[in-house]
């Protein structure tokens, strides 16, 4: 983590850097912020913290000459997006590695084993389902409606022939 520059602010309303020991004004400090820098204003004499009011000033000021913050956070905004992207991929390249490992591989084919029976089941759960709503609405018989429902929910018999030849 990067350290704290501390930025001291006197009574005449000047600031003094500290590390770099000389007088600094608020176009520096935005260029330290700008730079990556973490700076800690303080008032001399009572230690209190001026980082938020001084940071404010320089956002007022920078709009008031015509300089908008606005390019400045596009570039911060940016550039962490270009992060959020590169630290994405690390994670997707890892989890690669994870997954297709030859340890996790039998699992990894049991849960698309399970997937594949599950949209099976759930086909043919909804292809019988909706079947019957389908034709109700085409306007048949009401005869033939009721033959049709009593087939679906009547259960298959199975087929003797087909459990002896396992």
């Amino acid at each position: 983590m990067a350290q704290v520059r501390t930025i001291r602010k006197y009574a005449n309303r000047r600031l003094y850097d500290s590390e770099a020991s000389r007088h600094v004004t608020l176009a520096d400090l935005r260029q330290l912020v700008a730079s990556g820098e973490r700076i800690n204003v303080i008032d001399d004499k009572s230690g209190e913290d001026l980082t938020r009011s001084v940071l404010l000033q320089i956002v007022a000021d920078q709009e008031q000459f015509g300089s908008p913050v606005q390019s400045m956070l596009t570039r911060y905004l940016e550039q962490g997006f270009h992060t959020l992207l590169r630290q994405q991929d690390a994670m997707r390249t890892e989890m690669n590695k994870v997954l297709g490992a030859p340890l996790l591989g039998p699992f990894v084919d049991l849960a698309c084993t399970n997937m594949e029976a599950f949209a099976r089941m759930q086909a043919t759960f909804f292809g019988a389902a909706s079947a019957p709503a389908a034709q109700g609405g085409a306007g048949h018989a009401g005869g033939a409606e009721v033959a049709h429902d009593e087939q679906a929910a009547a259960p298959a018999k199975p087929d003797s022939n087909a459990e002896e030849s396992k």
